[in-house]
């Protein structure tokens, strides 16, 4: 059997979940999700549906005109009908609500983000001028607090890696799995630290997707383009000697064509990365909790600290935004400037300069 491609079958099952909660929303719904389709993923598509869906639930239960019709029902006129404070009550709700029984909490980035979807929302329907008032545009994001970067330094780097070879400070049980995934895991982490791809862009390579005569990548970004990431000499030789042993390995049915296998010969999942990125750093810097997101920060971090260029760091990163860029790494700033406080010396050091009596 062929192996389906990943990004396809990833793509087949958010198109299935979209359409069931489309479904259960307002007819007129399908045309923004009809409208934004070109420029979006299908990722991205099903998020704002999630998010839409628990606007149009909250003013199904909350207000006194919505609560006497379902949600199917809606008209579009609803949302000229919808204040301000709506909305405004709709992000505290989100605070801390109840469903299916269970407790489901929003921070400031959570209830950022679920009214981000609203104004996209509200948004196309307004340029396209079938409603007259944007109100989601009026009400402003909830301010996030600025959040500490977690990164690896230069040398946990080197000692995450040496840790990774030779298996140091693992369990008996763990040394067993270790044999067998040494050389993947070297492979796999020396991609992520030296390329700064998203872990769902590494579990997605497919073994045609590297080309070592240009010492490049082909990868899926989020939004679904693909892009071109080099790599280096290490990241070559340690995918040069995962695949010598993938050679040998006989993949699942309808995995053949994945990069990187799990013992269990399919292809990696998002979570088992997850998994071995903190099964190895916990032994290394058990005080930073350390994901694949704060590999690619490490990587960015360096990227910026050699070249100064944040424009070259947003396009290696694949931010579509450099403002995005420069509030991850604007920090380092400081520490350049404290670069630069040294850098200069205004004369030579005199030997003789500490012998001098004080006047």
């Amino acid at each position: 059997m062929k192996e389906e491609n990943y990004h396809d079958e990833q793509n087949k099952n958010n198109i299935l979940k979209l359409r069931k909660i489309l479904d259960t929303l307002p007819s007129f719904c399908k045309d923004f999700f009809r409208g934004i389709e070109p420029y979006t993923s299908t990722r991205t598509r099903l998020a704002y549906a999630y998010d839409i869906r628990l606007f149009f639930e909250f003013l199904h239960e909350k207000n006194s005109y919505c609560n006497k019709m379902e949600i199917t029902e809606f008209p579009l006129s609803v949302l000229d009908m919808v204040q301000r404070t709506d909305i405004e009550e709709y992000l505290d709700y989100m605070s801390l609500y109840q469903k299916d029984g269970k407790d489901i909490t929003n921070e400031e980035r959570g209830k950022a983000r679920k009214l981000s979807s609203l104004r996209s929302f509200y948004n196309y329907y307004f340029q396209n001028e079938q409603i007259e008032k944007n109100t989601a545009a009026l009400v402003p994001l909830p301010k996030r607090p600025e959040k500490e970067i977690i990164r690896l330094e230069p040398n946990e780097v080197a000692i995450l890696l040496d840790q990774v070879e030779d298996g140091t400070k693992l369990t008996k049980k763990e040394l067993e799995y270790h044999k067998k995934t040494k050389v993947r895991d070297v492979a796999l982490l020396t991609l992520l630290l030296g390329t700064g791809i998203r872990v769902s862009e590494c579990v997605g390579l497919d073994l045609q997707d590297i080309d070592f005569d240009t010492g490049g990548i082909k990868i899926r970004r989020k939004g679904g383009y693909e892009a071109i990431v080099y790599f280096g000499e290490e990241v070559e030789t340690a995918l040069l000697d995962y695949l010598e042993q993938r050679e040998h390995t006989i993949p699942a049915e309808g995995h053949e064509n994945a990069l990187f296998l799990s013992l269990q010969n399919r292809r990696m999942a998002v979570r088992s990365v997850e998994n071995l990125v903190k099964k190895y750093t916990t032994r290394v810097t058990p005080l930073k909790k350390i994901t694949p997101h704060k590999l690619r920060s490490t990587y960015g971090t360096e990227l910026y600290k050699e070249t100064g260029d944040i424009y070259l760091v947003a396009d290696v990163l694949g931010h579509k935004d450099v403002n995005t860029t420069r509030k991850h790494y604007a920090n380092i700033d400081e520490y350049r400037r404290h670069q630069a406080a040294s850098a200069l010396r205004l004369r030579e050091q005199n030997p003789y300069h500490n012998d001098k009596p004080r006047q």
